[in-house]
């Protein structure tokens, strides 16, 4: 095995001096190399001192450091030439006591080199490497770490495999010109040149990767920084997993609770999910349909997020809330003094979202004439702003949404047919939330858990009878308006426990709300079991009325009064 040594200084002087004599104790299988930060030139007396001790008649020009991988480093004079390289090399560092005679200087080097070659420093050092390299390449996970620089200095056999992309390929290299979409997703801490990625935190994520081939990959990556000796940070570490298969399992099993921000394992739900899936790979516009309130904007988010265009902006506008003038500025720009207020350009919509995508919600809102501005851009990918004379070219991919049925307007001449089949190359309609009960408890749960830890409230739960209700309500406003009667239900519940009086009174009037007793196994006409938790609910129910109560349980007067003296904690209101 070839093994390579380099010698690296600021000027290059030393680590020259360090590579020709090193030719004295070397054996064939070791190549010596040197570099330095700074071409510098060898004095007269210095060359001819090497050419003597060497017998050499020519010394190595100045160089500089490329991405060749070696197995030992030298460093020459300060520790911190460089705090990467590639490989991670083992690495030295010599200083010298007498740097500024030259006779002292060549004799300490030679001490120094022929330690190295001829005691079996540089054998240990190797061995060490080797195992570190057979111990990083065993891991299945893939690794890749960087500097802060993002330039990649050390990649696992498990990245290579994941990725499809060689070693070679990959030192060197940026990251973020290797992937596209970007392997970080949104997690990126170097993204922004101005951005401190010295305080970089660990993180987990999960993200897509397209490999060249074209295939679709999931990835759960977990970022830590990477630290030197004295805990400075110096670059990253990325290790990823590919979970493709275990997600996709999780799907089918009913396991997956969410899907890109999007919450619901239905089968309805899990249908719009494979679609997203399939519109991963292409920028096909698509409009998304449904009642107000299930969720539209954030398929549409969803369906950018699988996409190629996720590195770019995700634009959302909504049609329905701007007037018309207004609207036309804020899709196209306008330039200043197009009208009174316009006191500087500004870039519209479509312009901020090149390259990514733009929302456009209640599509359905838009008139006529602007209707034949927005078949322009798409058609064309051109526009002009508002006061301008001068077109504008954009690559954008158009999502729209609705609460209303484009086909019908169109057949009423209210939506232009040809904007219409521009815009409906695929339809994904979004079910209402009473078409997907299953996923009232899953929804109610998260809202409870997100709106708590935002309050700083502890751990809260549904009741049994609580729930009930929830599930039995038809949710005229969908997840939106289960949202806002969780919040409603938390300013009402001042205990962890929320009952069913707590929720808003449009929810109670509208279900059917019942106790649900616990009924006691037996013969026939056996009395209801009270426990703690009916009776406290029935007596809130009954206001305090005892008899009310015991009507409510489905018990006599008597046995409720026998029980509440048994349980003389529970608190009565008279």
């Amino acid at each position: 095995m070839q093994l390579h040594v380099l010698f690296l200084d600021v000027d290059h002087t030393v680590s020259r001096v360090a590579e020709a004599l090193s030719l004295q104790y070397i054996k064939d299988s070791i190549t010596p190399d040197s570099a330095g930060l700074i071409p510098g030139e060898l004095s007269d007396v210095l060359r001819s001192k090497l050419l003597n001790i060497t017998g050499s008649g020519e010394i190595a020009e100045a160089k500089a450091v490329t991405n060749q991988i070696y197995d030992v480093v030298v460093t020459i004079g300060k520790n911190e030439l460089f705090s990467v390289l590639p490989g991670v090399p083992p690495t030295l560092n010599w200083h010298f006591e007498n740097s500024s005679e030259i006779d002292a200087l060549v004799d300490e080097i030679d001490q120094k080199v022929k330690c190295l070659f001829s005691y079996g420093f540089i054998n240990s050092l190797v061995r060490q490497r080797i195992s570190f390299e057979h111990v990083f390449d065993s891991l299945r996970e893939g690794i890749i770490v960087h500097d802060l620089k993002r330039k990649i200095f050390l990649v696992s056999r498990g990245a290579e495999r994941i990725t499809g992309i060689s070693r070679e390929t990959f030192i060197g290299r940026d990251c973020h010109t290797l992937f596209t979409p970007r392997l970080c997703g949104e997690e990126c801490a170097f993204c922004n040149p101005d951005c401190d990625n010295s305080n970089i935190q660990r993180s987990e994520y999960t993200t897509l990767l397209t490999p060249v081939d074209g295939s679709r990959k999931e990835l759960d990556v977990v970022r830590m920084p990477l630290k030197d000796e004295d805990g400075k940070v110096i670059g990253a570490i990325a290790s990823f997993t590919d979970s493709t298969r275990v997600h996709k399992l999780e799907e089918e099993l009913g396991e997956a609770h969410s899907f890109k921000g999007i919450i619901g394992r239905d089968y309805k739900m899990l249908a719009i999910y494979e679609l997203i899936r399939d519109l991963a790979g292409s920028d096909f516009p698509v409009v998304v349909t449904g009642e107000s309130g299930t969720g539209k904007e954030l398929v549409a988010a969803a369906i950018h997020k699988e996409s190629l265009r996720r590195d770019r902006l995700f634009v959302p506008v909504n049609c329905g809330a701007l007037p018309e003038g207004t609207l036309e500025s804020e899709l196209f720009g306008h330039v200043k003094g197009s009208f009174t207020g316009a006191i500087r350009d500004k870039k519209g919509r479509f312009e901020l979202a090149d390259k990514g995508t733009l929302f456009l919600d209640e599509i359905g809102e838009l008139s006529l004439p602007m209707q034949v501005k927005l078949l322009r851009v798409l058609q064309e990918g051109i526009f002009e702003p508002v006061g301008g004379e001068v077109p504008k070219n954009v690559d954008v991919r158009v999502i729209c949404a609705t609460n209303r049925n484009l086909k019908e307007m169109t057949a009423r001449g209210q939506f232009r047919e040809d904007l219409y089949y521009r815009l409906a190359v695929v339809p994904i309609e979004v079910p209402p939330l009473r078409e997907r009960r299953n996923d009232i408890p899953l929804l109610a749960n998260f809202f409870l858990d997100k709106i708590t830890r935002k309050l700083g409230r502890g751990e809260m739960y549904f009741a049994e009878e609580t729930m009930s209700v929830i599930m039995n309500y038809n949710w005229p406003g969908n997840v939106r308006q289960l949202q806002n009667a969780i919040q409603f239900a938390l300013i009402k519940c001042h205990s962890h426990i929320i009952n069913p009086e707590h929720l808003p009174p449009e929810v109670l009037s509208g279900t059917f709300v019942s106790f649900n007793i616990q009924k006691t196994p037996g013969k026939a006409g056996r009395k209801p079991k009270l426990t703690k938790d009916t009776v406290e609910r029935a007596l809130v129910k009954a206001g305090g009325n005892k008899a009310k109560a015991a009507r409510l349980l489905g018990v006599g007067r008597a046995t409720l009064y026998n029980f509440l003296n048994e349980h003389e904690e529970i608190a009565v209101a008279e």
